[in-house]
């Protein structure tokens, strides 16, 4: 799908990709009318998975001229509507680190792979379960220039895994 706004040309493209067994499911949105490698952004769901949110937040990036892919972590149609769904969901990943780090890079390594992304330049932003995932990617080790968390969960059950980060980290957690 593709949409218009001025010069604009948003292209929306659903993604089918794996992440060992589970097949994932996220959304890639770049400017078609902006030629050559561009910064990209990867884009971490809040607990209810991948939402309308998210890919309203893909959408702005794109057209500021950013190639963004939105991750899924939960899997191809998960997506709990009711707060203890949500709750028990993210609680799989925020205990098993190894799993949700498995999850966002595999969805890194999509926005990676991708025939616009300028591989020099690419960020991860998250909000909440997303901003803890981020914050995990960029302990992980991953090669990224920058990650910004929204009131993502900032504990780590390995503290010492921060001498991994190669990112700028920006951690915004209202009170």
């Amino acid at each position: 799908m593709a949409t218009s706004r001025g010069s604009e040309k948003l292209v929306f493209r659903t993604v089918e990709y794996n992440q060992g067994d589970t097949v994932l499911e996220g959304l890639s949105v770049f400017d078609d009318s902006v030629p050559g490698k561009r910064p990209g952004v990867l884009v971490v769901h809040q607990w209810n998975g991948l939402t309308d949110y998210e890919k309203k937040r893909a959408e702005m990036l794109a057209g500021l001229g950013y190639n963004v892919f939105a991750a899924d972590i939960y899997g191809k149609g998960v997506r709990p509507e009711e707060p203890p769904a949500a709750a028990a969901e993210a609680g799989k990943y925020r205990k098993d680190r190894a799993l949700l780090r498995a999850r966002v890079r595999a969805g890194l390594e999509v926005l990676l792979r991708h025939e616009l992304t300028d591989p020099k330049r690419v960020a991860a932003i998250g909000y909440c379960f997303g901003g803890t995932t981020v914050l995990e990617l960029a302990r992980s080790g991953a090669a990224l220039a920058g990650v910004v968390s929204f009131h993502g969960g900032l504990n780590s059950p390995t503290p010492a895994d921060a001498r991994n980060i190669k990112a700028k980290i920006l951690a915004l957690h209202g009170a």
